[in-house]
């Protein structure tokens, strides 16, 4: 890669971690479900009108829209606002990588190699370990609750890479469309109307931002320029950037939200992100689907970051709402 491409592609990694620092600091805002409709909201609107129809068919759009944009960044969200640290989800929904492989051998038959079983086993070992760290310093329900948001994104990367989607940003503008209402309902309805609007009365130029920011910044320019990437080289050469995502994660959220490192966190860093490395960067065995075409997808993830098979780094929004779907012999790895 050149000098310029390296660098952009780092420039998406830290936009994309950064962003769980930019969610944290939304969620002092709005409520966890109604920031995340406006976050797809935003993501959606204008850039629906700007970027062609839809290029799968709607059944893909809405299923990677629920399973992403409800399901995962829901939980996500809601897991940051009952207490998960913002350094330590960007951390540990990289487990999505697993759940990724998991899915794909239940649903679409595909056996992983022993490199990549390895790496599974001991990204999970990883996950144990910063389970320890949080049970003595923070609420394991919110941990588990992101736990949960990993496994609903490895749904949707499968979900992703049978859609294969031919553009990456036009894929993921006309994703974000299809939570904005389910999101608001389940606001109303869990978080109640009293709430919410006194969340939209009380706005102010932050809290715009931090809208803003997980919808344009990670999702629309965060996407597009990974998909730009993966249309000039190979997902094995952009694909490894992506984890730098909790690097970037775990560091802004040191320093702007004085969140503490401990011994055992730097462990789980060390024992997630070299599972993950090995799950995601090792080749499948079997027949994939899609193979020998590049695609890119997302949501960052909130930060916000693909399918089985594939890489990917995803979505959505915020990337939060987290990535990038590219080759069939690589795992996703999305954003928030």
């Amino acid at each position: 890669m050149r000098p310029a491409h390296v660098a952009l592609a780092v420039l998406v990694a830290a936009l994309w971690g950064i962003n769980f620092t930019v969610v944290e600091i939304g969620l002092g805002h709005f409520p966890p479900l109604l920031f995340s409709a406006l976050r797809f909201l935003v993501a959606a609107l204008p850039a629906v009108f700007l970027v062609g129809r839809p290029k799968v068919a709607w059944r893909w759009l809405v299923s990677v829209g629920l399973a992403l944009g409800v399901a995962k960044f829901g939980l996500l969200f809601v897991g940051m606002s009952a207490g998960m640290p913002a350094g330590l989800s960007s951390l540990v929904l990289q487990i999505q990588a697993v759940f990724t492989a998991a899915v794909a051998f239940a649903f679409l038959g595909e056996r992983p190699s022993r490199i990549r079983l390895t790496g599974m086993l001991v990204a999970l070992s990883g996950i144990v370990v910063a389970a320890i760290d949080e049970g003595t310093s923070g609420p394991l329900g919110a941990f588990a609750l992101v736990i949960a948001a990993a496994a609903c994104w490895g749904v949707s990367n499968v979900l992703t890479r049978k859609a294969a989607p031919p553009d990456a940003l036009n894929f993921m503008v006309w994703v974000s469309t299809v939570p904005v209402l389910p999101l608001l309902a389940l606001s109303l309805l869990l978080e109640g109307p009293t709430r919410d609007l006194d969340a939209l009365r009380a706005l102010d130029w932050q809290g715009a931002a931090t809208v803003l920011y997980a919808a344009w910044i990670t999702t629309v320019l965060g996407f597009g320029a990974w998909g730009w990437l993966l249309n000039r080289h190979p997902a094995t050469t952009v694909a490894p950037f992506s984890l730098l995502v909790p690097v970037f994660g775990m560091t802004s959220a040191t320093l702007f939200l004085n969140e503490t490192i401990t011994p055992l966190r730097c462990c789980a860093t060390a024992l997630l992100m070299g599972g993950v490395g090995l799950t995601s960067l090792t080749g499948l065995r079997g027949r994939g689907v899609g193979s020998g075409r590049a695609t890119a997808t997302g949501p960052a993830h909130d930060g916000e970051t693909g399918a089985a098979g594939e890489a990917t780094a995803p979505v959505t929004a915020g990337a939060e709402s987290a990535g990038a779907d590219a080759g069939a012999s690589e795992t996703v790895l999305q954003r928030p």
